[in-house]
């Protein structure tokens, strides 16, 4: 089973994404037929492999939308979509690099310094720097404002302490975006007084631990800061405008394909299974693949309205919303499904279900996102 060659917009020249998606799909087979890698749930999250990313970076597909100027190849946002799209669906490990394409690129494109972009982007394309984002907390939820993460100035910078949790890939990752309150919080103004800055994952005063999950895997980490000094030309964005900076960086975050194909192997697994007959319920079966064109349709949509620099909040999470629930739904409907025959695919079944829980956790949380959704349509 393949995504289909869908197109989201007469506007979009389809010629060019579908020579680049037959691409990509011909570099997969040639790695699975190598034996590079196994596909996995997750892979976007879990599957870190520097060997992997640097093939990518080889081909061109890692800081596709970054500007020639900084060492990037200058294409859209939809074909970055297009290669995105692929590799999720295909399981391939694409964790090591992840974070620093989606989300890092356009928020360095948009609010960093020229020092900042040219510092971090050539690395960030050649697949050798990478990153994590430093929002949650504990006990904070998916409450932004409630961060107790403190930045004090200090002679030639900032002076950070505080604890961040759920921090993808800190083991590994070269530094990450940390948001931090810089003045007293304003009961009545929650959202100001808060500011972002680049911190040195291997910098004094940064300790990562582990947080393993019930199955045993690692990808998950609270980093805690303590009298952290970070150097004025470390200061991303402008200071006090961080809860506007971070909901914009959301929309990457929340809108991308990862939050509907995370799972895709397992579909595509059960609609292998659907063929040979060991598997029934192919209407059931039928719905979660359409579900899943619609997706794709939302989640471009989205791709190119970040493209011409609109705003997407309300958008992005309705997809988020939506797909983190349909990859629920796969899950469970390729776990009734399963008989016991196929080792391979019951394995890729049992640790989309061990997953579950966190679809709709991750990126913020379905109850609140739904929040979001109902206030932005409230407003128009």
């Amino acid at each position: 089973m393949t995504l289909p060659r869908l197109v989201p917009s007469a506007a979009q020249d389809s010629s060019t994404t579908d020579d680049l998606r037959s691409e990509v799909r011909a570099f997969v087979d040639e790695q699975l037929a190598a034996g590079t890698f196994t596909p996995s749930v997750d892979g976007w999250l879990a599957g870190w492999d520097e060997d992997f990313t640097a093939a990518l970076a080889a081909r061109g597909w890692l800081g596709m939308t970054v500007p020639k100027a900084y060492g990037g190849h200058g294409r859209s946002f939809l074909e970055r979509f297009v290669v995105a799209e692929e590799l999720l669906a295909a399981g391939a490990p694409v964790a090591a690099h992840w974070i620093a394409d989606r989300q890092i690129v356009p928020s360095l494109l948009k609010y960093g310094t020229e020092e900042q972009r040219r510092r971090f982007l050539p690395g960030i394309v050649a697949g050798t720097c990478f990153f994590g984002i430093g929002m949650s907390e504990p006990d904070s939820g998916s409450d932004l404002a409630s961060v107790r993460t403190r930045a004090v100035r200090v002679e030639g910078g900032w002076t950070l302490n505080g604890t961040k949790v759920w921090t993808s890939g800190a083991h590994h990752a070269d530094a990450f975006i940390v948001l931090a309150r810089t003045a007293p919080v304003d009961p009545a103004h929650r959202h100001d007084g808060l500011s972002q800055f680049i911190v040195d994952l291997a910098g004094s005063g940064v300790d990562v631990r582990p947080i393993v999950s019930m199955n045993g895997a690692h990808h998950f980490n609270e980093v805690i800061l303590d009298d952290v000094f970070v150097p004025d030309e470390m200061v991303f964005g402008e200071i006090g405008a961080g809860w506007q900076q971070v909901t914009s960086e959301l929309a990457f975050e929340r809108s991308g394909p990862e939050r509907f194909l995370s799972s895709f192997v397992v579909l595509a697994g059960a609609a292998d299974q659907t063929t040979k007959g060991t598997v029934g319920r192919s209407n059931e079966l039928g719905r979660l693949v359409a579900r899943m064109a619609g997706l794709h349709h939302m989640s471009t949509a989205v791709a190119t309205a970040l493209e011409r620099d609109e705003s997407a909040d309300v958008s992005a999470a309705v997809v988020k919303v939506l797909g983190t629930t349909t990859e629920g739904d796969v899950a469970e409907f390729a776990d009734c499904a399963h008989d016991g025959s196929d080792h391979a695919f019951g394995e890729l079944v049992s640790t989309a279900m061990d997953q579950r829980p966190g679809f709709t956790l991750r990126g913020g949380t379905n109850e609140v996102l739904r929040g979001v959704i109902a206030r932005g349509l409230g407003m128009r």
